[in-house]
């Protein structure tokens, strides 16, 4: 596939923040967006915008059976040139034993066994393929750590040992990278920087620079924990 060919995208998280500023940026850049969010009306609101050939599904990924079928019918048109883990959640601001179990318990299964879910259920059709890039979304918290964000911290921990591994795993012509994002005014960063997040770039100013780093990822980027440039 030639640089500007267009190529099949999925992403995770796509109604808002980091994902949908990217899937606008594919999609601009003629490229075909298969997204996923838990909000029935955020991806009907992105259905109505931008409809076929791209296409956008109510799905929580960390509900594995759900992400299974899914993916089949993604794959029925086609295998993912990248696949994009970008879903997550973080948990409230507050020491490590003072975090809820269910609200830890949901940080684990959405940040680390949903990218799991949906390596599953699409990796093995890449491998089939031959080629294909996938991008596990880390954080400056996956490399380094910060009070009262525990959960979050040890679940992007996860995410750089689980890309790097998998590296490892992968045939000649794919790759897996982890992503450091950078600091982004999002409702993410908000929750935990509260007012000061809004000193800090839009999603959509960050994926100016996003959206070409990502299409331009290939084999020899494998393995590697990557950071857009701030």
């Amino acid at each position: 596939m030639t640089k500007n060919a267009s190529k099949r995208i999925v992403i995770t998280g796509v109604s808002r923040g980091l994902g949908r500023a990217m899937a606008q940026g594919f999609i601009e850049q003629g490229h075909v967006v298969l997204g996923c969010a838990r909000s029935a009306k955020a991806v009907a609101d992105l259905q109505r915008c931008y409809g076929g050939p791209h296409d956008f599904t109510a799905l929580d990924v960390s509900l594995d059976e759900k992400v299974k079928v899914w993916a089949k019918r993604v794959l029925a048109d086609g295998s993912p040139d990248i696949l994009i883990n970008n879903a997550a959640l973080v948990n409230k601001p507050a020491p490590l034993w003072e975090v809820p179990a269910k609200e830890f318990s949901q940080i684990i299964d959405v940040n680390i066994k949903g990218i799991a879910n949906m390596i599953r259920h699409f990796v093995p059709a890449m491998i089939k393929q031959g080629n294909g890039v996938i991008v596990n979304f880390s954080s400056a918290w996956g490399r380094s750590v910060s009070d009262e964000v525990a959960p979050y911290c040890a679940s992007k921990w996860a995410v750089e040992g689980l890309t790097r591994a998998m590296a490892e795993e992968l045939p000649e012509g794919m790759a897996a990278v982890s992503l450091n994002p950078g600091i982004i005014n999002t409702d993410m960063l908000q929750i935990c920087f509260g007012d000061a997040a809004a000193n800090f770039p839009n999603a959509d100013k960050w994926a100016e620079r996003a959206v070409g780093m990502i299409l331009a990822l290939g084999p020899k980027d494998n393995g590697r924990p990557l950071s857009v440039p701030g």
